[in-house]
């Protein structure tokens, strides 16, 4: 016995003394060492810092970085090569990673080459290799079977049979590569190569059976994903987030998958109803579907045979129907759900039946549902939540106090959304305690009464962001918000606080970003002189008493880059040091009592995008040499500006809008207004301008609306004006789109991760915008001013040209301005008749011609006009008959047509079968020349000589029946 074992343990160690002969001793393979080598300089830079270490000083490879080798064979069967190159190196052509680089290494089971920005051409052969396709087929394929291939021509085969991890992720492929012959992998990622649209192979993905991990998340993917990914059975793991895919799941092919526990499909463009067999997929622990466009009823069998679920994210889809929460009465693992509705058609129950949670959730959002209808129940099962860390349930319409125990329950909370409820009550903190963890609170849009704590700031000292706008809070602005020294943005505008703004707010809140403090009824100072806002971009203070000159409270927040002061007691002159704001895009001090001349300073302003100074007293206008290369909105209007037109406004290229109204310009409109070819706003209304309207106005093709009413201005309509669309075209772009200023959150999870093999759920994303300005245009529609505010103005259009001294007849062209809204040509000295081209304005909804010297009879087409509302032709020489009281001319009373004498028919009192003068009415005056009648105490001269004959003969027999015929 004792025989046979030293016998057996003399045969072992000769067979390792000759392993050790052949192959030297306790080191890697030299052909695998001398492959390492030849791999080394390959990716080897200028600067000679790839694998800098390798075969330097140690020639056992197995030591060597990102290199590990079996412990037994010392054969190599992992190699790291992520992020080799430098990132700055890796468009730079010519480095070719030569594929029959990997042959040696016949053991390997990992390669990461992941994040060094290779492209098909970065792994082309220097013996012809077309493309990775090819390449990889080296690494696979191999038609002479040998015990230890050696193919260097590439024409044989080599299968690296044992690979099971290849990671190709955050490169720049731009097509799935060939992996079929790849029979062992499990663990394949290609995520992150961004520009991968060529998804041709997935379908060979698909016979690698042995997968259990496949990520093809943040690519450039499209198409539909085939059924036979239901051939990958033993996944546990899928990530195809973040792509272009599209269509519905394909059932044949999801509801294989068994052995799934992790599924993201987040961010794509799939949609139809969720497959009801995805509740046999009973090992799932991660669901991630959100920001697609799945729609119809979330299956009521989804979630209650899904009892491992720990992560759920249905967030940004088109559900509809009705979901109850007791589908997870039995869930004792779920820690995320997130399921924030895109359409507000969801309807969502928390209540009945009565259940009580087995689980304990660290993240949870339900927003934009119909939550709890009728009752509006905030949902009774965060009563037993204790480890929350994130709540968003904003947009439900939930009614009740304001949920203070949320923060008392869950001391690690770190994120509370409840913005737009009905929520009301106080906000009632302990004094005694502090919340460290809390960065972020939203109660915006709720009916949150009373005053602040005076401690709020010693309470949430760590707060980046505090949004309570649009409540019904008031007082006095707590000082406490001094505490807050990481505080980014302060919204508590749209309130009713009042009192100053607190000294130790401005001094000590040294982080804030943006402070929007609008429409309150603060007073005193506009900033306290001690202000320390150095990191201040965006102020919004309008609409409130704030009173005296422009404080210098202002000079610490260099980098302002928006300044709104409008509506409040404001006056004297602004500042010289206005224009040490290098940064400052937009100023809106508009409705305050400012005087004298726009200051030279403003000549430094080299971004002013936005700029608001109306309804004040100021008398110069710009100065000459003010940048207006970036200007795209300017409201001077409601001042005492004076002289010509500005020349300096021919450089404004940038302009959507002039806004000049109700000044005392005088002079003519320039010929440089054509430069203005960006300009969709012109409003020159109540100055004292003069001439003819230039023929230069018609170049500015994409105006939408012109206002030049209540001025001096002579002569003829131009016949060009339809050469401007006016609304035919509408160009969706920027232009009047609001300029949003706010912080979206990634804050990492501190306290809280969620492990999963895809990566999800590191962090709370939310929001925050507010616009910066938005673009406002007063115009008079249907005999009213009406304010157009934002997006409404891409589709308004208009022209008001009345209460000027335009002379002759109206242009036939205006009837081809089919796209205009109004047109009001009203109280000028236009004659002739009203063109039957007006037939054709088919958009129009207000059409004022009156007071005017207008004859002939009203064209029976307009009434095709079926969006007019607005329609008045009173006050001309016009005769006949009015149109058929049908559709909108049904709606028409007397007034539309009163003042034309000799105009007959409905609704006027004036019949035209029995046409007759009454006794005590003075009959109508005679034209100076003897020829024609006056209306409205105009001159005419446009009827007929029928019709004149007519009304002689009614004036010389005093009742005369005068018929159509007639």
């Amino acid at each position: 016995m004792e025989y046979t074992l030293l016998l057996y343990l003399l045969i072992l160690l000769g067979s390792l003394q000759l392993h050790f002969q052949s192959h030297g001793s306790s080191a890697c393979l030299e052909e695998e060492r001398i492959g390492l080598l030849k791999l080394k300089d390959s990716f080897i830079q200028a600067n000679g810092s790839a694998l800098s270490s390798w075969g330097v000083e140690d020639g056992d490879c197995c030591r060597w970085v990102r290199v590990s080798c079996d412990n037994i064979t010392k054969q190599v069967v992992e190699l790291s090569l992520n992020r080799t190159r430098p990132l700055g190196l890796g468009f730079t052509e010519g480095w070719i990673l030569n594929a029959s680089l990997f042959l040696p290494f016949q053991e390997l089971q990992s390669l990461d080459l992941s994040g060094n920005l290779l492209k098909e051409d970065d792994m082309l052969s220097r013996l012809g290799t077309k493309s990775l396709k090819a390449c990889l087929h080296h690494l696979m394929t191999c038609r002479e079977k040998v015990k230890k291939p050696r193919c260097t021509d590439f024409q044989g085969v080599l299968r690296l049979s044992k690979l099971q991890v290849l990671d190709l992720s955050w490169n720049r492929f731009t097509e799935i590569p060939s992996l079929g012959a790849l029979r062992s992998l499990k663990f394949l990622y290609l995520h992150s190569n961004q520009h991968m649209k060529n998804s041709s192979h997935f379908q060979e993905i698909t016979t690698l059976r042995n997968l259990e991990s496949l990520h093809l998340g943040y690519n450039d993917m499209a198409g539909e994903i085939p059924p036979s990914i239901g051939a990958l059975t033993s996944l546990k793991a899928l990530s195809l987030t973040s792509n272009k895919l599209n269509g519905s799941l394909p059932v044949e092919g999801f509801c294989k998958l068994r052995c799934l526990q992790e599924l993201d499909l987040s961010i794509n463009n799939f949609e139809g109803n969720l497959p009801s067999c995805l509740s046999n997929l009973t090992s799932l622990r991660l669901l991630k579907l959100s920001e697609n466009s799945f729609g119809g009823t979330i299956p009521p069998t989804l979630f209650p045979s899904l009892k491992s679920l720990e992560y759920v994210s249905l967030s940004y889809n088109h559900f509809e129907g009705s979901l109850s929460f007791s589908s997870f009465a039995n869930h004792s693992k779920l820690e995320v759900f997130e399921l924030d509705s895109h359409n507000n058609n969801l309807k969502v129950e928390t209540e009945n039946p009565a259940w009580k949670p087995l689980f304990q959730l660290k993240i949870f959002r339900l927003s934009n549902c119909k939550l709890n209808e009728p009752t509006g129940a905030l949902p009774s099962f965060l009563l037993h939540q204790y480890d929350l860390t994130a709540v968003n349930l904003s947009h439900n319409s939930i009614i009740g106090k304001l949920p203070i125990w949320l923060l008392i329950n869950n001391t690690r909370l770190k994120f509370l959304s409840l913005a737009n409820n009905i929520l009301t009550g106080t906000l009632m903190l302990d004094s005694n305690s502090k919340n460290l963890e809390m960065f972020w609170i939203d109660v915006s849009m709720n009916h949150i009464q009373g005053e602040l704590p005076s401690f709020i700031g010693s309470s949430l000292p760590n707060l980046l962001l505090l949004n309570m706008s649009n409540n019904a809070l008031q007082g006095r602005i707590p000082p406490s918000f001094g505490d807050m020294g990481r505080l980014d943005l302060l919204d508590l505008s749209n309130n009713n606080f009042s009192g100053q703004l607190p000294e130790h707010l401005v001094m000590g809140c040294v982080s804030l970003r943006i402070l929007k403090l609008s429409n309150n009824n603060l007073h005193g100072q506009l900033l306290p002189k001690r202000s320390n806002l150095t990191r201040l971009f965006y102020l919004f203070l309008g609409n409130n008493h704030f009173s005296g000159e422009i404080s210098g409270g202002l000079l610490n927040s260099s980098y302002l880059q928006l300044l709104d002061s409008s509506s409040n007691l404001l006056s004297g002159k602004i500042p010289d040091w206005i224009g040490n704001f290098k940064f400052l895009s937009s100023i809106i001090l508009s409705k305050n009592s400012l005087e004298g001349s726009i200051p030279m300073s403003f000549c430094k302003l080299k971004r002013l995008r936005f700029l608001d100074l109306s309804s004040n007293n100021f008398i110069h206008s710009m100065p000459s040499c003010v940048n207006l290369s970036s200007l795209r909105y300017l409201h001077l209007q409601g001042n005492t500006l004076t002289g010509h037109l500005p020349n300096v406004l021919s450089t404004a290229s940038s302009l959507v809008t002039l806004d000049l109204r109700d000044n005392k310009f005088s002079g003519r409109i320039p010929s440089w207004i054509s430069l203005l070819s960006n300009l969709r706003v012109l409003l020159l209304k109540g100055n004292d301008l003069e001439g003819s309207i230039p023929f230069e106005l018609c170049q500015l093709i994409i105006l939408s609306i012109v206002d030049l009413s209540h001025n001096n201005l002579s002569g003829s309509i131009p016949y060009c004006l339809p050469s401007i669309p006016f609304g035919m075209k509408i160009n969706f772009d920027d232009t009047f789109r609001t300029g949003q200023y706010g912080r979206v959150s990634y804050e990492s999870y501190t306290r809280y991760s969620y492990r999963s093999q895809l990566e999800v759920g590191q962090y709370i994303v939310d929001g925050y915008s507010t616009s910066d300005e938005v673009e406002e245009v007063e115009f008079i529609t249907k005999s009213r001013a009406e304010s157009y505010r934002g997006n409404i103005l891409y589709f308004m259009s208009g022209i008001d040209l009345s209460w000027n001294k335009l002379t002759g007849p109206i242009p036939p062209e205006i009837g081809h301005l089919s796209g205009i809204h109004t047109l009001n040509l009203s109280h000028n000295c236009l004659n002739g008749s009203i063109p039957e081209t007006f037939s054709l304005l088919k958009q129009v909804q207000s059409l004022d011609l009156s007071h005017n010297r207008l004859s002939g009879q009203i064209p029976s087409q307009l009434v095709e006009l079926n969006f007019l509302s607005v329609f008045t032709v009173a006050c001309n020489n016009l005769s006949g008959r009015t149109p058929d009281m049908k559709a909108q001319f049904a709606t028409f009373e007397e007034s539309s047509y009163e003042g034309n004498p000799i105009l007959c028919g409905l609704p006027l009192q004036r019949s035209c079968t029995t046409s007759r003068i009454s006794p005590s009415a003075p009959p109508p005056s005679r034209s100076s020349n003897g020829g024609g009648f006056t209306g409205g105490g105009t001159s005419g001269g446009g009827a007929s000589l029928v019709e004149t004959a007519i009304r002689v003969r009614d004036l010389g027999v005093g009742r005369m029946g005068v018929t159509d015929s007639q």
